[in-house]
């Protein structure tokens, strides 16, 4: 059976595949494979663009192991397998009357890959999946099941929480939860001198932040999502056909259209970036919360993502744009810039310091090595952190510096798997062998 990632830069040809039930079948498949001396790995959807989850020997599949398995009201959180996807979380909590606080814009991973990467969505109290995390429980290197919440083994769950797959095999996952709220989303294009002028305000003044620069153009489009005291009930959505207009036919049909024509004629992107960036309209409408926070994405691309600190964010920026304005590379895909809160985690793209994050995407089957080796020296030059799941040339020499507590996660990773079970040839890179 050949494994490939949903962006179809990534292949793997493992030689076991198993579809484990509960935590003891994957622990059987560990210590199988720690006695052989070979390796595991658990994939989830594929939606990461670098190879981390890619299995070299023995793959795990987790189709079994989906759905909520408890709700503490008390408490309030919420307990699901780890192979769960995070739009039938999202759907199940909405059952329940119940919201995470923040997510990105795109649901189709499974909770273990997206909490494992860093997955982060834009403004809010906690900017990562993983920051809302109160417990978990995973199948260790060794094969051992551990629970850790922050009473019991509070190191596991500080470093797993974005663990890379490198310190076991998630099982559960539970995520601190809060009452389903409504967000009002206003949509709006906005001139780049504008945008840039005014995003700190916008960022002040509003929970969640989303700009789009449109390379070669001074266009940009703005969305701002703010949470509503209205109940739930009093949701105004967008017209399903504006919503299958815009969302459906305009940004993935005609939009991979498009691309796939440009493709063949690079020399036209410029103008349909012009076209594209002033077609787009204001746009007002509220629903629950993951409804406005995450959006179809029919159309397969490649990106890469940096977070660097959030007070130079605007100044990488420019620069980026400088050097794609400099240089003769087409870009069809807008530049994606989002914001969040500082939290602790220790591999945690936003661990220890407010992060602004700039989002690079190529159609699939464009060339996307130039445009990305491009910017990435920006990124680099500024501190930046690369997304764990998205495309980047760091490796552990380089990840360090930018990783206070990088040599903490590897103790830890000693710990937990000594001889590098779940260890495969992107995790030797980025964090040493």
């Amino acid at each position: 059976m050949e494994w490939s990632n949903w962006s179809g830069l990534e292949h793997a040809r493992p030689s076991r595949v198993v579809r484990p039930a509960d935590a003891a079948g994957i622990a059987a498949e560990v210590i199988r494979a720690r006695e052989r001396r070979s390796t595991v790995k658990m994939v989830g959807t594929g939606h990461s663009f670098t190879a981390i989850a890619a299995p070299e020997e023995t793959m795990l599949l987790p189709t079994a192991m989906a759905g909520i398995v408890a709700v503490d009201r008390e408490a309030m959180t919420v307990t699901a397998l780890a192979g769960t996807k995070l739009q039938d979380l999202n759907e199940g909590l909405e059952r329940l009357g119940l919201s995470l606080h923040n997510m990105g814009d795109i649901a189709e991973q499974t909770l273990a890959g997206a909490v494992s990467t860093g997955t982060h969505g834009t403004g809010g109290l906690a900017g990562g999946l993983a920051a809302q995390l109160a417990g978990l429980e995973l199948v260790t290197g060794t094969g051992e099941v551990v629970r850790a919440t922050s009473e019991e083994h509070p190191e596991v769950l500080e470093h797993a929480r974005v663990g890379l797959g490198a310190l076991g095999v998630l099982t559960t996952l539970t995520f601190r939860v809060e009452p389903l709220f409504l967000l009002e989303a206003r949509e709006e294009p906005m001139a780049w001198d504008a945008a840039l002028a005014t995003y700190d305000e916008m960022t002040a003044g509003s929970h969640h932040v989303d700009l789009y620069w449109f390379p070669h153009t001074d266009r940009t489009l703005v969305k701002r999502n703010d949470r509503l005291a209205a109940d739930v009930s009093e949701a105004e959505p967008l017209a399903r056909w504006r919503s299958w207009l815009d969302d459906d036919f305009l940004s993935n049909t005609v939009f991979g259209a498009l691309n796939a024509a440009a493709n063949r004629v690079p020399r036209v992107i410029p103008r349909m970036n012009q076209v594209s960036a002033r077609v787009l309209g204001a746009r007002t409408y509220s629903d629950v919360a993951h409804r406005v926070f995450t959006s179809p994405r029919h159309v397969v691309f490649r990106e890469m993502e940096y977070a660097v600190p959030r007070e130079v964010g605007l100044e990488v920026l420019r620069e980026c744009r400088r050097v794609i304005d400099a240089s003769d590379v087409t870009v069809a895909f807008p530049v994606e810039v989002r914001s969040t809160p500082a939290d602790d985690v220790p591999l945690s793209t936003a661990s220890g310091r407010d992060s602004f994050y700039l989002a690079f995407h190529t159609h699939r089957d464009a060339d996307h090595r130039r445009y990305f080796g491009l910017v990435e020296p920006v990124l680099r030059a500024a501190g930046g952190r690369p997304h764990w799941g998205k495309v980047h040339t760091m490796s552990a020499a380089d990840l360090a510096p930018v990783y206070p507590r990088f040599a903490d996660f590897l103790a830890v990773r000693d710990r937990l798997d000594p001889d590098r079970v779940l260890a495969n040839a992107y995790l030797r890179r980025v964090l040493g062998d």
